[in-house]
């Protein structure tokens, strides 16, 4: 049979870090590659008290087809448990926030499409985007995230016909360069957008991981007409029940729905009843600052070994959250290049290039390294196999004093 595929399904393309996840499972090989929380937060006996319980007093609804907007109880306890004043009939329940991105994607953007994204940005939010043939344009940013000044002159030099149909940005611990967008460039984005009608998309799956302080407001907050607000429960429950969140403007909630409907009918119906429980329960609010605590001790492990370990051209950032920190190397060597070298000594990591959205803005020297599921000896072990790489990569350079 001649089969005749979609033409953008040529746009589609493996996602390079599952690909990776892949060599991740090769026994004895270290890895700092994928974005997956630590198995050792995941409720496993809350999880199966709240299912045995579900099941006992209500399994019948709970095995059944559901609401597409997602369990009523369940919207109810997430719009209360936002901090800024949130609707239910605001809230859409989604199978994880990706698949938030997806209707993003076929609601708002077109064939040709302008979209504004960071630069980095997420991986999986330009594969999201591009089956419908956006034109992605990166704003600059630098160690605070989107460098503002540099957007409000973009903004000016913006012809009316080529406005972007929204930004895209990660304010909280940034996947894959972790940082975090301070409260002063927040308030003036939100001022820029509301001045020149910038749609904003704020993406905040990692903003619970919080060590020492809370991020600042998100930016929903201070203009949710203008805003997609997109929370997941992947990081501080677990991945595997694909249970995230929709925030939405009124003007957009039905349309998003009806996508919702069209994709999958309804988010699974015992995971947010699971949810549901472990949040009125109170559970969940009490289990976050152990995983903040893990998080932290597991980023201090490789900042320490990142400074015993590594040559002098080496540098890197310290994230206040989150899961993520980015390292960069000489400008000759390119990442991607060291990754091969590295899978051979037993290590993996995430070359940078993946998560540019335009080759001609691509850092090759940039890499991404996940702190939060080696332990702290496969940390020590991993990050002195890593620098010897480099090193020999360098040529020769002295340690930090």
């Amino acid at each position: 049979m001649n089969w005749t595929m979609a033409a953008r399904a040529e746009r589609m393309n493996p996602s390079f870090i599952r690909e990776i996840l892949k060599v991740t499972e090769r026994p004895g090989i270290i890895s700092f590659a994928g974005g997956l929380p630590s198995p050792k937060t995941f409720p496993i006996a809350e999880v199966n008290a709240a299912v045995t319980k579900i099941l006992t007093e209500d399994g019948e609804a709970a095995l059944q087809y559901a609401t597409s907007e997602g369990y009523s109880p369940l919207r109810e306890a997430v719009a209360k448990m936002l901090p800024w004043d949130v609707s239910p009939d605001q809230v859409l329940i989604t199978t994880g926030s990706q698949q938030g991105l997806d209707l993003i994607a076929k609601i708002l953007i077109d064939k040709d499409s302008i979209i504004w994204v960071e630069s980095p940005t997420y991986l999986g939010a330009v594969q999201a985007f591009t089956p419908m043939e956006p034109r992605v344009v990166s704003v600059a940013c630098d160690d605070d995230g989107l460098d503002v000044e540099l957007l409000e002159v973009q903004l000016k030099n913006t012809p009316a016909d080529q406005k972007p149909r929204f930004l895209y940005l990660l304010p909280n611990f940034q996947n894959p360069t972790g940082r975090t967008m301070p409260e002063s460039r927040r308030a003036k984005l939100s001022v820029l957008a509301k001045a020149y009608g910038l749609c904003l998309v704020e993406d905040n799956p990692y903003g619970d991981l919080w060590f020492d302080q809370e991020p600042p407001d998100t930016l929903t907050s201070r203009n949710p007409e203008g805003t997609i607000y997109l929370g997941s429960f992947s990081k501080i429950l677990a991945p595997g029940l694909r249970l995230g969140f929709m925030v939405l403007p009124s003007v957009l909630y039905p349309k998003m729905l009806q996508a919702k409907q069209a994709a999958d009918l309804h988010t699974p119906s015992l995971n947010q009843r699971v949810l549901y429980e472990l949040l009125h329960s109170d559970f969940i609010p009490k289990h976050k600052p152990s995983i903040r605590a893990l998080y932290k001790s597991q980023l201090e492990a490789m900042l320490g070994a990142l400074e015993r370990e590594m040559p002098a051209t080496v540098t890197w950032n310290k994230p206040i959250g989150g899961m993520f920190l980015w390292l960069t190397l000489p400008k000759h060597i390119q990442s991607q290049a060291l990754l091969h070298k590295a899978v051979e000594q037993g290590i993996a990591f995430v070359p940078g290039a993946a998560f540019y959205a335009n080759e001609s803005e691509t850092e090759h020297n940039k890499l991404r390294l996940s702190f939060v599921t080696a332990s702290v000896e496969q940390i020590n072990k991993g990050i002195a196999i890593l620098a010897k790489c480099i090193a020999d990569e360098d040529g020769f350079q002295p340690t930090r004093e």
